[in-house]
């Protein structure tokens, strides 16, 4: 990949924009909240990486790899890379938290009964081990505020549990302002962050577990993502998956005491995914070159002008504009007349890729989800299929 690539040079040069992004020449994807389309080097470099394996040891160079691509990771999001378990889904890493914990009958967990259903279930399942799972009211879809927040805090509260963007609305979460509130009240805090890593940048400094797949907005395959675990947490989260390469083993003969090798490994218990994770590197690199500020204000630019337009046409949002602030890269929205379930299978047929989510009662909305190398042109291009 050309060193020098820069947002602005994929923007104005079209061939290249469809050389990197050969979805564009099928049509226009404006769903990366749900499963994205993977650029072209990141399918290179899985096909070198299957190609390679034809010839060479699958484990040559393994850790060494797997080092680098947790680096590689650290750089771009701003963690340690010992604070990197190379595991996705996005649910495993929520799952690992809530079975990790040392959970006592009475510890209560505060989440969004109406996140995405990863980051709802193992907070519920909870239940079984005579923890409370406290559910928040928010006054519209994903609007979670840090006073919302406190007031379903107890002395009980052992975490809060809560998405960097709701999933259909994409109301984001201050996260930095729930982070501090939870550290102050002794709380630990997990964050479901796979609808803003990659697309904007994402606060993790008072994150104590962070969990995302790669298949959404860091444009890598599924199946490969990261499970953050904050150092001084480490010893508090108990790997709850347990095998071969996340205990200290010494010439593959099985000890007697298990001692969990050091950093965030310890929550990788066998063999990683090297196909998923070597096109996630890709896709990490290629997002590094760019720049998660260059990103952020492309998915913001795009976002609002589909807001401002579809506002103009009396649409309507899951939230007041005044609490969607865009800090995310997702626009959820219905027609004031016409059915959205119907709009969604027409811009469909016309190559037009968006997503069709549910409120709980019942309502059908369009869900927009354009990345940095989407164009206003293509903005045009789907409102004006939308308007006509």
């Amino acid at each position: 990949m050309n060193c020098s690539l820069s947002m602005e040079g994929i923007l104005s040069d079209e061939p290249l924009r469809r050389q990197l992004f050969p979805i564009v020449e099928k049509g226009i994807f404006f769903a990366h909240a749900g499963i994205c389309p993977l650029p072209r080097p990141t399918c290179e470099a899985i096909e070198r990486e299957a190609k390679n394996a034809t010839v060479l040891h699958q484990d040559e160079d393994y850790l060494a790899r797997i080092a680098g691509v947790r680096a590689k990771a650290a750089s771009l999001f701003g963690i340690h890379a010992d604070e990197i378990a190379l595991l996705g889904p996005t649910s495993l890493g929520l799952s690992l938290v809530a079975n990790g914990l040392d959970w006592k009958p009475g510890d209560e967990v505060i989440f969004n009964p109406d996140d995405y259903p990863a980051n709802v279930y193992p907070w519920r399942a909870l239940e079984q081990k005579g923890v409370k799972p406290v559910p928040l009211a928010p006054p519209f879809t994903g609007v979670i505020s840090p006073e919302l927040v406190e007031q379903s805090m107890t002395n009980k509260t052992r975490l809060v549990a809560l998405a960097s963007a709701h999933f259909l609305s994409g109301v984001p979460l201050d996260v930095s302002a729930i982070g501090k509130l939870a550290r102050r009240r002794g709380v630990l805090f997990s964050l479901d962050a796979i609808q803003t890593l990659g697309a904007v940048r994402t606060p993790l400094e008072l994150v104590d577990f962070a969990s995302a797949d790669s298949h959404k907005w860091m444009l890598g395959p599924l199946a490969a993502g990261l499970f953050i675990v904050k150092k001084e947490h480490q010893e508090l989260l108990k790997p709850s998956l347990i095998g071969a390469d996340n205990i200290r083993t010494r010439h593959f003969i099985a000890e007697e005491k298990l001692v969990p090798v050091d950093g965030a490994a310890r929550y990788e218990p066998g063999s990683l995914n090297m196909l998923g994770i070597a096109g996630m590197s890709a896709s990490i690199d290629l997002l590094s070159k760019i720049g998660l500020e260059n990103i952020e204000r492309q998915v913001f630019t795009l976002r609002e002008k589909l807001r401002a337009a579809l506002a103009g046409e009396g649409w309507i949002f899951p939230a007041p504009q005044e609490m969607d602030m865009a800090a995310s890269g997702i626009l959820s929205a219905r027609p004031p007349r016409g059915n959205a379930k119907e709009i969604y299978a027409a811009l469909e047929k016309e190559g037009v890729i968006v997503s069709c989510r549910w409120t709980r009662d019942g309502t059908a909305w369009l869900r927009f989800s354009p990345h940095f190398y989407n164009t206003e042109r293509e903005v045009d291009a789907v409102l004006d299929k939308i308007m006509n």
